[in-house]
């Protein structure tokens, strides 16, 4: 690895590196990595580190966490998730499993054997494996053969059959699909196979595509699961999609799920199970961009960015005073990208407020955020309680899931191919 962000990395040589907050406290050390085979020619995608953290307890770090790898050390974003690391069935294990295995090369059929594996980043963030490092065996007087790196496509020996278990095949071609489309999918297995695919993703896959699953078949996988990890995906989600969820539980299974979640989402979630389904507070998100009035133009491009943000929520930020975690201070109102996009970075958020759109109270109901949608053309909509304290926003796309029957999911007339 060289000095700085890097986007090819070694993983031997990564195994001991220090992982860190953005902060610069010490959260563990990396142990091993975590790759998933993939059918034929299709290189091997890194999904996530194993990091051993205090004591000496073990925990998978998806690589969506990882905001950069450095010299000698892991930079990671957000709670880190301490269940103990199981391995999947679809995984690997780098170190354990793959370093030293013996494979083909293509072109001369010689044997050699992995001493390490590179990985690269690629601009849509995702991690695949591109090289290994490998000995050729030893001969005559040599204790040992030369060593060269070769290029993924030019061994055999790592990939998964196409005759391989059809569980794993699913989730193979499943890599690059869009949460929609992977949900799409499972509708029309059977039950069995459904929930087999489904523990098999990872945490925040399996929350992506609970969100896009009709109501029957995400609780029937959610009651599937085991309760520790049922909550740590609940925390994954979005919390007016978990919310949703968990009012399709019986009281006693939502507030046993509740009480394993980390407080502070417990309490959001909590808040919004108060409110009706079809009202502001039951379709709002407690986690829009909430800014204090100092904050600077450069501040609030910095948190758009964030990859993880639906563009709806990446559309604007929400000015108020501190506590700027919702339930906030006062809500002072909002401040659109393309305005901040036209200001100098240094400028302060609380000179460029649009306090022009009134935003609404939990209460109201969905017919009348249709016509604020509709007569302003907005994406995202402020929600505060009787004293201005901003309590989340309701985006678009959550107005229109809530204007549509209840079976839209049904359909496969909104796929890639329509």
């Amino acid at each position: 690895m060289t000095t700085g962000a890097a986007t090819r990395v070694f993983l031997a040589r990564l195994a001991g590196s220090g992982v860190f907050d953005p902060n610069g406290d010490q959260v563990g050390k990396v142990r091993d990595a975590i790759v998933v085979l993939r059918i034929g020619s299709n290189p091997p995608r890194l999904t996530g580190l194993v990091v051993e953290v205090a004591p000496r307890r073990r925990i998978f770090v998806p690589m969506t966490k990882v905001t950069a790898i450095e010299a000698g050390q892991v930079i990671v974003t957000g709670a880190v998730n301490l269940r103990r690391f199981e391995k999947r069935g679809n995984e690997t294990l780098v170190t354990a499993e793959i370093l030293d295995r013996t494979v083909d090369l293509r072109e001369s059929g010689e044997r050699v054997s992995i001493l390490d594996v590179a990985v690269e980043k690629t601009p849509t963030r995702d991690w695949f494996v591109t090289q290994l490092f490998v000995r050729k065996p030893g001969g005559g007087l040599r204790r040992r053969g030369a060593t060269m790196i070769v290029d993924w496509e030019d061994v055999s020996g790592l990939s998964l059959s196409p005759t391989h278990q059809p569980a794993e095949q699913l989730l193979t071609h499943m890599d690059t699909m869009r949460a929609a489309d992977i949900a799409h999918v499972l509708q029309d297995l059977p039950a069995k196979r459904r929930l087999e695919i489904a523990r098999e993703l990872e945490d925040e896959r399996l929350a992506d595509v609970l969100e896009e699953l009709a109501d029957d078949e995400r609780v029937e996988i959610i009651e599937a699961l085991e309760d520790e990890r049922a909550a740590d995906v609940l925390e994954e989600m979005d919390p007016d999609d978990a919310a949703d969820l968990l009012s399709e539980l019986t009281p006693d299974q939502a507030e046993d799920l509740l009480e394993l979640m980390e407080p502070d989402d417990a309490d959001d979630l909590r808040r919004l199970l108060s409110y009706d389904d079809y009202t502001a507070g039951g379709m709002m998100t407690t986690e829009p961009i909430v800014l204090p009035p100092d904050a600077t133009v450069a501040d609030a491009l910095a948190r758009i960015r964030n990859p993880e943000l639906s563009p709806a929520l990446a559309s604007q930020v929400y000015i108020s005073r501190p506590p700027t975690e919702t339930p906030t201070g006062r809500f002072l109102g909002t401040c659109h990208f393309q305005k901040l996009l036209r200001e100098a970075p240094g400028t302060l958020v609380s000179s460029l407020v649009d306090t022009t759109i009134a935003p609404v109270h939990p209460e109201a109901p969905l017919d009348a955020l249709t016509r604020m949608f509709a007569a302003y053309n907005l994406v995202a909509l402020p929600i505060v309680d009787e004293s201005g304290h901003l309590l989340g926003a309701v985006t678009v796309d959550d107005v229109v899931d809530h204007m549509l029957p209840d079976n839209w999911r049904d359909s496969s007339d909104f796929t890639e191919e329509a």
